[in-house]
């Protein structure tokens, strides 16, 4: 169903092609239709600043607030009515699972609002892929979330902070994005939280999606050109209003020479799934087999990734007998989310098979 700004929209702008509303009126609707966007501001190096001009890449994350941010793209009121909010002011490295579920739990709350038509959320780069996927899985909304960062701080020569901002909220201004789940914004391209990853540091062509992005934001306007299938948003199983914690879960990183320290470890601190970050085909070297049985025997779960880059999936019982095992594979996802979508499974079933079935759906 159509929201209710929206429909606003529409109809006003087509009072205003058949000329019903006189001047004054004119510029009353104009007003009244603008979208209705909240700004969540949780720092990043979009809220970062450097010593100098020249600083693009050393540089402090996280300084300037969600109101100087706002004032400093003064362009985006003519995109929306917006609004900021201040949630986190951290680098997002240091995020924790608390720090996703207070997100995740404010941006459901307004996505409720009948005064609110999209959501942005700007934060630091680094997990940015990791928080967009657990929205895209547990926010059950079919307004716009549009996840924003930059690679620059606002003080750098060639920020592209600004630009990205700016992007962000005319995506989610615009009802076009309505029910396509939570998209990142980013370098003029509209991505998948559930695909998109951060594929190199410095650059500002930093975010890439294997599958390829969605569409692009060109002078204000957002262009499509495919659309997710699998499961997010309204279609999903997880959903935060009933989530209050995530059971933890480990990576551990395949390499030549490899053991089965770091495995032991996570395991006795208390993980319930381990991620296994595996070389090629999501591949477990001879030495860390054994280990990871004995694991699966105890109820730990184990699922096989791949810390390769690039579109590729690692295929069930090739490489490694998952079914003799009862491992897990994690088909398209890379490590960090496959350890999102593995929180999340537990808190529902710890049933290795129930869990394979969401790694092909989500």
């Amino acid at each position: 169903m159509m929201n209710r700004s929206l429909l606003l929209h529409r109809l006003l702008g087509l009072a205003l092609t058949l000329g019903f509303l006189p001047c004054w009126q004119q510029v009353h609707a104009q007003t009244a239709a603008k979208a209705q966007v909240v700004i969540l501001a949780t720092g990043g190096t979009i809220a970062g600043a450097g010593a100098s001009a020249s600083n693009s890449a050393t540089y402090q994350a996280a300084k300037v607030p969600v109101d100087k941010l706002l004032a400093s793209v003064p362009e985006l009121s003519n995109l929306a009515t917006v609004h900021g909010e201040q949630v986190f002011q951290i680098a997002s490295e240091s995020l924790t699972n608390e720090h996703l579920l207070t997100l995740a739990k404010r941006v459901s709350a307004l996505s409720k609002q009948a005064d609110v038509d999209g959501i942005v959320i700007t934060h630091g780069s680094d997990t940015l892929e990791e928080t967009a996927y657990f929205l895209t899985l547990t926010v059950h909304t079919r307004k716009p979330i549009v996840l924003v960062g930059s690679m620059r701080p606002g003080t750098a020569l060639s920020a592209d902070g600004a630009l990205n901002l700016y992007n962000a909220v005319a995506t989610a201004a615009s009802a076009s994005s309505a029910d396509k789940g939570v998209l990142v914004v980013m370098n003029d391209e509209v991505h998948s939280g559930r695909d998109v990853t951060k594929s190199i540091n410095i650059r500002t062509e930093a975010f890439k999606s294997p599958w390829g992005a969605l569409g692009m934001v060109v002078e204000g306007k957002t262009y499509w050109f495919r659309a997710p299938v699998k499961r997010h948003t309204l279609q999903s199983e997880f959903n935060i209003d009933r989530i209050t914690t995530l059971p933890k879960v480990d990576i551990a990183y395949g390499y030549g020479t490899a053991n089965d320290t770091a495995h032991k470890a996570f395991a006795a601190s208390g993980a319930k799934a381990l991620i296994h970050a595996g070389t090629g085909n999501g591949s477990v070297a001879a030495t860390v087999v054994p280990s990871l049985r004995e694991l699966r025997l105890q109820g730990i779960q184990v699922i096989r990734s791949a810390r390769v880059m690039g579109g590729g999936f690692v295929l069930r019982n090739a490489e490694q007998p998952d079914d003799q095992y009862d491992w897990v594979v994690a088909h398209d996802l890379n490590p960090q989310k496959a350890r999102i979508l593995a929180s999340l499974a537990l808190t529902r079933t710890n049933d290795s098979r129930e869990i394979q079935r969401m790694f092909m759906e989500y």
